[in-house]
């Protein structure tokens, strides 16, 4: 076999060709594992929605909607129903006020906003402390549980800062993200129903705080 003359053009033409295999290979293996991510996501989406609702019958996923929260991010809620009925939703809600960063999570609510339940899908808080939050905010001591509380007549925001509910030991700004997440998506489902016009929240606070101000 002919040796490849050493030019210039030679070593384009080689190394386009390897570009064009190597690219070929990735989109084989993109294909191959493409999907099966694609169905353990939605897996692990299906398996959060049914550890914060009530038994149901309808397909949630295949139902899903979005909303906007009250900075105009999109948040995915899940119709929750039983032979036709709504027994509430499961909301996908995040905040980027972790001391890590992100936290997010599946928030179960019953129709009129009260909370069912919740399951941590992503958090990078400190071993032994933010880390917590899994379990912290179900756990029926002291005040740490949200579990059917209604942010919109309860404090649902940690005592240190005027609510009712008790920070994670060691980890206020852990516990601050969490209740920000669930006060997110509490607010836009309300909105989206329409059945509150004046929530009480850590956010509204804020908000009027601002407010005053500025004036």
């Amino acid at each position: 076999m002919k040796k490849l003359e050493s030019s210039f053009k030679n070593m384009i033409l080689v190394l386009g060709s390897i570009t064009i295999v190597a690219a070929a290979a990735l989109g084989w293996v993109n294909g191959l594992t493409s999907e099966p991510i694609r169905l353990a996501a939605i897996a692990k989406q299906e398996k959060a929605i049914r550890m914060v609702s009530p038994e149901f019958d309808n397909q949630p996923v295949q139902e899903q909607y979005e909303l906007s929260d009250y900075e105009g991010n999109r948040l995915v809620c899940f119709p929750i129903k039983k032979e036709g009925k709504l027994l509430g939703v499961a909301i996908e809600t995040f905040s980027m006020k972790g001391f890590n960063g992100e936290v997010r999570l599946m928030l179960g609510l019953k129709p009129d906003g009260t909370i069912n339940n919740y399951e941590v899908l992503k958090q990078t808080e400190t071993p032994g402390l933010g880390t917590q939050m899994t379990s912290w905010f179900k756990t029926d001591k002291n005040k740490q549980s949200i579990l059917n509380k209604d942010p919109g007549k309860d404090k649902v925001w940690v005592a240190k800062d005027g609510g009712d509910i008790d920070a994670i030991t060691a980890a206020t700004i852990t516990s601050r993200a969490f209740l920000d997440a669930v006060d997110r998506a509490y607010r836009a489902y309300m909105e989206h129903g329409g059945t509150v016009v004046d929530v009480v929240t850590t956010a509204t606070i804020e908000e009027k705080e601002a407010q005053n101000e500025e004036e």
